[in-house]
């Protein structure tokens, strides 16, 4: 099987910073794009941020120049550095990854999801 488990979350000041990290474990093979979506109370869960499995990135445009996501490779690890947190951008936050797996006839692509961590930003 695989997990995602993400870590980070809590309460933040209006214009502070917070760092989340997601750490995937289990069989793998490989893991393709992974990528940061946020569900706020009432709201669809929306992209954040996504990170392929080179150097390419994509952000929403609320949180352009304000957050930057990352990932170490070796550790199986996403990161998002998110500043200058706005009381908007309060929402729970999660990890999505896109996770090569051996399969009997080769490999298959799987997406999961982590459990989401809570992130609140006070005004």
């Amino acid at each position: 099987q695989v997990q995602l488990v993400e870590s980070g979350g809590g309460l933040v000041q209006a214009g502070g910073s917070r760092g989340l990290s997601c750490v995937v474990s289990g069989s793998i093979f490989s893991i393709n794009t992974m990528g940061w979506y946020r569900q706020a109370p009432g709201k669809q869960r929306e992209l954040v941020a996504e990170i392929g499995s080179g150097v390419s990135t994509n952000y929403a445009d609320s949180v352009k120049g304000r957050f930057t996501i990352s990932r170490d490779n070796a550790k199986n690890t996403c990161y998002l550095q998110m500043t200058s947190l706005k009381p908007e951008d309060t929402a729970v936050y999660y990890c999505k990854a896109i996770v090569v797996r051996r399969t009997p006839s080769g490999t298959r692509e799987y997406q999961y999801w982590g459990q989401g961590t809570q992130v609140t930003v006070s005004s």
